[in-house]
């Protein structure tokens, strides 16, 4: 049963196979005998995953049906889950119980989903690795001693090693996209303000999104179907239409206009890696798509705009914990000062605290405009850029990282090493644009990923040429030795 996809599994319970506890039985008995291997899990809801199988089958037998009904999923550990921990793989909130859902959550439930728990992540989602998470580093289940990226890499190396078939995950420069090339999965970052960020505790709030993760794109589109949505608590969502994604997967990529940006191709890239996005470009040539070269001359200024940008904006969304109404507080404080002091001391971790005291620093009187604003700038130019491509062609394809997953610790004493691996996600986030990552082939065993990036709302459009990638390929099928 654990090797069935979300597609699978909603036949499965259509046809009455089996039904939603049987499954969530199968698979928490796995997590509980596989996960020590990874540490992908923060919290395990045993019981409430129980009773929300039950719902489901109830609900099922009543006639009901939807392709969540049933369907085991775990969140990342950003979105809010009612009297479960929330914690943002940060000690600051290891004893946070959220008193409400959000939007994300519930709606998934309302869908039926069953929540078996909430998945481990780099602490407030800064990282690229899942190794500053206060719980511990989680690891590849391709090889246990490399990384399998972040900040999403609970929700990655889960799905990837068959623990659940789908997992919620957050993208603020990459985060989504990048653990899914690092672990073979499909991932989708959709349009900003597409999902709501209502309840999703806050990295960079004109960066942060939710969406899917699981093995394959039609996954992807069951999964984001139940996410996205207007909602009227967050300011940032956005009153469009939601397509049915599932039933546009099937479309045909004759005369697709695919862009290649040459600027993907330089120096840092791993050869081996371009070697299989070309083969990508070939596949997808075979099924009709047209391939252009395309320019994007601004994504060089990219990473310094979003490591001002991203630490700025962080460092005002967290002062909120400053241990006096929740979240850690240091014994004894001596004053206001100390308690402020001591309980962020101790409750942030080191990449936390680097980001915050930058994303200061950038925001200060006397560097404002030196810093920030031309952030800001730059920023518009790389939108600029997009726009201008979009109107040559559909779509635009490149690698998602420059490298496969690197080995656990070997970019600790470098943070700079590890922010240049996102050089090909933070543009998406920049411009708001919607990213997928699909698996491509691998490297000395390790998986490689490539990337599309498509207009506004065209989450359909990356979907439907996913799919139809993978219905021609079998990168996606293949499963870690040992899960």
């Amino acid at each position: 049963m654990h090797q069935l996809t979300l597609a699978e599994i909603a036949r499965g319970l259509a046809d009455k196979k089996f039904s939603s506890e049987e499954l969530t039985k199968v698979l928490l008995a796995r997590i509980t005998q596989l996960d020590p291997q990874l540490n992908s899990f923060i919290s395990l809801t045993e019981e409430l995953a129980l009773e929300q199988a039950k719902a489901a089958d109830v609900r099922r037998a009543n006639g009901e049906s939807g392709a969540l009904l049933g369907a085991p999923i775990a969140h990342k550990d950003l979105f809010c889950t009612q009297g479960i921990r929330t914690s943002c793989g940060s000690k600051m909130l290891d004893n946070f119980k959220a008193p409400y859902d959000a939007t994300v959550v519930s709606k998934l439930a309302a869908a039926g989903t069953v929540t078996l728990g909430k998945t481990n992540m780099d602490e407030f989602a800064m990282g690229s690795a899942n190794e500053s998470s206060w719980y511990g580093a989680v690891k590849n289940p391709w090889n246990l001693e490399h990384v399998p990226g972040g900040s999403s890499g609970g929700s990655a190396a889960a799905v990837a090693a068959r623990l659940l078939p789908a997992a919620t995950a957050t993208d603020t420069g990459g985060s989504i996209r990048q653990p899914a090339a690092f672990t073979n999965l499909t991932g989708l970052k959709p349009t900003y303000g597409r999902v709501s960020r209502w309840g999703m505790i806050a990295y960079a709030s004109s960066l942060d999104q939710g969406g899917p993760l699981a093995r394959t794109a039609e996954d992807c589109a069951i999964l984001l179907q139940g996410m996205a949505g207007f909602d009227p608590n967050d300011s940032t969502s956005i009153d469009e239409p939601v397509p049915d994604y599932a039933a546009g997967l099937n479309g045909s990529l004759q005369g697709l206009r695919i862009g290649v940006p040459k600027e993907y191709f330089g120096a840092g890239l791993d050869s081996r890696i371009a070697d299989l996005i070309q083969n990508s470009i070939k596949e997808l040539q075979k099924l009709g798509a047209v391939i252009k070269e395309i320019s994007l001359p601004n994504m060089q200024h990219a990473i310094p705009a979003y490591y001002v940008i991203a630490p700025a904006e962080a460092s005002s969304n967290l002062s909120r914990f400053d241990g006096v109404r929740f979240g850690h507080r240091c014994e004894d404080p001596k004053n206001l000062e100390d308690l402020y002091k001591r309980s962020r001391g101790e409750g942030f971790g080191a990449e936390v605290q680097r980001r915050i005291m930058v994303g200061a620093y950038a925001l200060s009187a006397g560097y404002y405009d030196a810093y920030y604003l031309k952030a800001q700038k730059i920023r518009r130019l790389v939108k600029n850029d997009f726009m201008t491509a979009f109107n040559e062609v559909d779509i635009i394809l490149g690698p998602t990282t420059p490298n496969p997953a690197w080995k656990l610790g070997a970019k600790n004493s470098d943070p700079v090493a590890a922010y240049l691996e996102d050089v090909y996600t933070i543009t998406a986030n920049l411009a708001g644009l919607p990213g997928l990552s699909m698996p491509a082939g691998f490297v000395d065993g390790l998986p490689v990923g490539v990337q599309l990036l498509a207009p506004y709302f065209q989450e359909g459009r990356l979907l439907n040429v996913a799919h139809q990638y993978q219905l021609n390929t079998d990168w996606h099928t293949r499963t870690p030795t040992g899960f």
